[in-house]
């Protein structure tokens, strides 16, 4: 719902600096951690399942899903080496998780922001372990 507010109101608004929450601008602004995380767990899901239902007809199959998971963190990787040198310095872990990330929509926490890159990736590592328990307790 919005409200309408009177122009005086702004008028005698006292004007206040924005605090400073670090350099950004940089190619990718998550620290890369969060990357290799997620690349981890869908190589390790990949692994699990190749594991669980083991068979030589699945080499192929597994060696293309692994093939389109390296092509889809390798591309941006890529870009981020050709791109020009991003102004400020390389992101340190500890400033990560003291300043938190600013996207398009406000400043999130780094709790937050690892939350929300990683819950997919989790969740289908816990389901990946799931099926495959249950493959092996009905064989």
């Amino acid at each position: 719902m919005s409200m309408q507010f009177p122009t005086e109101q702004f008028a005698q608004a006292k004007a206040v600096q924005m605090p400073h929450r670090g350099e950004y601008g940089r190619t990718f602004d998550l620290h890369p951690a969060l990357f290799a995380l997620t690349f981890g767990a869908y190589i390790a899901y990949i692994a699990i399942m190749a594991a669980a239902f083991a068979d030589a007809d699945m080499a192929i199959p597994v060696a293309i899903f692994v093939i389109f998971v390296v092509a889809g963190f390798g591309t941006p990787a890529l870009w981020a080496k050709v791109a020009a040198p991003a102004p400020g310095k390389p992101p340190v872990w500890a400033t990560f998780i003291r300043e938190g990330f600013e996207c398009l929509t406000g400043h999130v926490s780094a709790e937050g922001a690892m939350v929300q890159v990683l819950i997919m990736p989790a969740m289908l590592l816990f389901w990946g372990t799931a099926v495959a328990i249950i493959a092996a307790c009905v064989r």
